[in-house]
């Protein structure tokens, strides 16, 4: 299939609910796994979850075993083994030995298709080794391994057995490889990764055997799917969501949230009402209350964005850091502090209100310095409570600015006006 044909068809499978199903049916079943790996997981389940068991056997025959393996943990425990009776033997041995392993770990991420080989062998041996696994597999392998005397030595790189002589040691060539045990999580994967770049790395079971390798692909792959989750999170969806779902689906990802929100606001209502009799006085101070609103969920969330970016990069630990927050406070108040002149000189212009001008400069100044504090502490909280932190943090965030930074700019008006 031409790229853009196969660009095209997963657009329009996207792109059109009512037709996806058909468009899929209707395509070779080799084109269709190649589809189900360019979709999403919820629309990948939608499509397979409509046809019949042999043809979803089928179309995971079709792929490496670890994307078969990723495929087959979409459907309950019940569906994965009625699935795996009816898969040939071959991929059918290699997803078992897959599917045994915690998702969420590094053994989860990890590819089986190698081979692996003695110090003592030759190139000569090991290509014929080579051929072997590609006869019985239909793949070539991806990575080959040396181990001595049991344990791993390191990996031979593909190309040497075209460039080196048949009779030369395959330890001759040997190249290192990072490990990681299986058991290890997805986040230690892909720390190390970050600490050491490298295009693989070794996952060893409980006696330092080999059980997979994982690519750097792979740890890009959930990489690109933790940041989309904290994104989904962050605006309050859910992470199966998709542009293009029908309007049925968007209201019910949404409604919680949406809620929840709805909650939080009658909280900053309930406050401002507080303060009736004082807003009935001056109804100029109605007026700047979205200003004190706004600014203050806007500086709450800089600081956010700049606590969870820190976070998912390890620059900071689950201690509570005094020293960042010392920062944050400090350029909360500066930020006010300039924000507050700026806002003040323009509501002295317009309605030559001195007081009022002072008050607004006021709150501003504390509200920033609120959203620095919420900014920062938010995140750490649901960090250290085993959270994203990225997880619905601006609806608690726009609650404290909103709430307190009413409070402030009410209650100073009650205190300073006559």
């Amino acid at each position: 299939m031409k790229p853009d044909n196969f660009q095209a068809i997963v657009s329009k499978i996207r792109q059109r609910p009512e037709e996806r199903s058909e468009v899929f049916r209707n395509l070779p079943l080799g084109q269709r796994a190649q589809v189900c790996m360019a979709l999403s997981k919820y629309i990948t389940y939608n499509l397979l979850s409509a046809i019949p068991d042999e043809e979803i056997a089928a179309i995971l025959e079709h792929l490496d075993p670890d994307e078969a393996t990723d495929i087959l943990q979409l459907f309950s425990e019940e569906r994965q083994k009625q699935l795996l009776k009816i898969m040939n033997d071959e991929i059918k041995k290699s997803v078992e030995r897959l599917i045994r392993f915690d998702p969420e770990t590094a053994a989860g991420l990890m590819d089986i298709d190698y081979i692996q080989v003695s110090e003592n062998d030759n190139i000569g041996e090991v290509a014929k080794q080579f051929k072997i696994h590609e006869k019985r597999t239909g793949r070539l392998p991806t990575i080959i391994v040396l181990k001595e005397e049991g344990e791993l030595l390191g990996y031979l790189p593909g190309h040497e057995l075209g460039f080196a002589f048949p009779k030369d040691k395959a330890k001759k060539y040997v190249k290192k490889i990072n490990t990681i045990p299986y058991f290890a999580s997805q986040d230690e994967a892909i720390e190390l990764f970050r600490n050491y770049p490298h295009a693989k790395m070794a996952v060893l079971g409980e006696t330092g055997q080999v059980l997979g390798i994982i690519y750097s692909d792979d740890v890009l792959r959930i990489l690109q799917e933790q940041e989309a989750a904290s994104l989904y999170n962050f605006a309050g969806v859910a992470k199966e969501e998709s542009v293009l779902d029908g309007t049925r689906t968007k209201i019910k990802s949404r409604y919680k949230w949406l809620i929840l929100n709805l909650g939080t606001a009658f909280l900053a209502s309930f406050v401002v009402s507080l303060f009736d009799s004082t807003i009935s006085k001056y109804v100029l101070l109605a007026v700047y209350m979205p200003i004190i609103a706004g600014m203050g969920g806007n500086a709450a969330t800089q600081t956010m964005a700049v606590m969870v970016r820190g976070i998912s990069l390890k620059q900071i630990g689950l201690g509570f850091p005094s020293y960042m927050l010392k920062k944050e406070l400090t350029a909360g108040a500066i930020n006010g502090a300039i924000n507050g002149i700026i806002v003040a000189g323009m509501v002295f212009v317009l309605n030559q209100d001195a007081i009022i001008a002072i008050i607004l400069a006021l709150a501003m100044v504390i509200n920033l310095i609120v959203a620095s504090f919420f900014g920062t502490f938010i995140p750490l909280v649901m960090k250290k409570l085993g959270k994203d932190p990225a997880s619905s943090a601006t609806i608690f965030i726009t609650t404290a600015t909103d709430v307190l930074g009413f409070l402030a700019f009410l209650g100073l008006a009650a205190l300073l006006l006559p």
